[in-house]
């Protein structure tokens, strides 16, 4: 099952090339529920086949990010809280996501921008306060890029480590397929009980 994912995420980059990678990086960067860590490490693997370049997968990733971060940001600077409440829900984000990522925009300031990159769920919203915000757009570009390429950089580079030994990764292959399938079971039923819940917080208020 592992090799199979491997495989399916690998061919879309390679039959797409760079251009799919950043299409990829956009939707991760926006409100959309894709992980950079499920893009990535997969664009590290042809770095190691030699079809990638190393330079080359940070700059389209990073512009990838560019693109999807700087239409958050003008959707929070022109729709803000409204945009969210209208078409979150579209992309599995609601209201409570905005707040607490609002929380930590306003508590760090503008350098959330950086170190928000490496935080899950917050990185894909953090867009949008720093448009509501009207934090200054070549500040908000500026720390966009360094924190998508130092973090892009490391998911690549783990990705070309990961094909390097991936002949001693596939001898355990049976036990990862096990750990995955735990890892996206544990996902779905936090996904559903989270909903869930929340669908009956809204019945009782």
């Amino acid at each position: 099952m592992t090799e199979i994912l491997v495989d399916q995420v690998v061919n879309w980059i390679g039959v797409s090339g760079y251009a799919g990678l950043v299409v990829l990086m956009t939707l991760e960067s926006m409100v959309a529920p894709l992980p950079s860590e499920a893009v990535m490490p997969f664009a590290g693997l042809p770095i190691y086949e030699g079809t990638f370049s190393f330079v080359g997968v940070i700059l389209f990733s990073v512009a990838g990010s560019l693109i999807g971060s700087i239409i958050s940001y003008y959707a929070g600077l022109y729709g803000g809280r409204p945009f969210v409440t209208k078409f979150g829900k579209y992309f599995l984000l609601d209201i409570r996501d905005l707040e607490m990522t609002e929380k930590f925009f306003n508590r760090y300031g503008d350098k959330t921008i950086f170190f928000g990159r490496f935080v899950p769920v917050v990185r894909h919203p953090i867009s949008i306060p720093a448009g509501a915000g009207e934090m200054k757009a070549g500040i908000f570009i500026l720390y966009t890029a360094v924190g998508a390429g130092v973090w892009s950089s490391l998911l690549a580079y783990a990705g070309f480590r990961l094909k390097r030994h991936w002949e001693e990764i596939r001898h355990y292959g049976q036990t990862m397929d096990w750990v995955v399938a735990a890892i996206l079971l544990a996902g779905l039923a936090y996904f559903i009980y989270r909903h869930v819940r929340r669908l009956n917080d809204t019945k009782v208020s």
